[in-house]
């Protein structure tokens, strides 16, 4: 777990830590997210901003499985050459779900890809995103976990 960590904590440092002033593929994307695999299939709003070309932040209130969680993820980003609009990522966050009287928090680290529709102001991204259970045991971890983002980007 402390390996975890540290490797998240150099992921955002690096992000932040970025000069690149190339412009993004977009600054900001609003739409559906969906978080779906091992477990319930969770649907809400999602929010992806960048505040550089390498950096984004994600939140997502998803609903799903008689619980709300809510999540936010700090990216590190760079496109793929020769593949306009595609872009790669790395990166993860907390997830907390609150549900019937309970509450657990997950740390979530995530890999995927992300893509501007060129001449639309749409965004579609899918990444691979494991929920590891922080509490008493690891019963409630989720390794076959993935999302699904669609976004108007402006």
């Amino acid at each position: 777990m402390k390996k975890l960590f540290t490797i998240l904590g150099c992921i955002a440092l690096f992000a932040f830590s970025t000069t690149n002033v190339k412009a993004q593929n977009y600054k900001t994307g609003l739409g559906l997210g969906i978080d779906f695999g091992d477990g319930a299939t969770l649907v809400g709003p999602s929010i992806r901003h960048h505040f550089s070309r390498n950096a984004a932040l994600q939140g997502e209130v998803l609903f799903g499985g008689s619980a709300t969680f809510l999540q936010a993820f700090l990216q590190y980003n760079s496109a793929i050459p020769g593949a306009k609009g595609l872009d790669w990522f790395v990166g993860g966050g907390p997830s907390v779900g609150l549900g019937n009287g309970n509450s657990a928090f997950y740390l979530v680290p995530m890999a995927g890809l992300d893509y501007k529709f060129d001449g639309a102001p749409l965004a579609l991204a899918l990444d691979w995103r494991p929920r590891i259970y922080i509490g008493d045991n690891n019963s409630g971890s989720l390794p076959g976990r993935f999302g699904l983002g669609f976004r108007y980007t402006f």
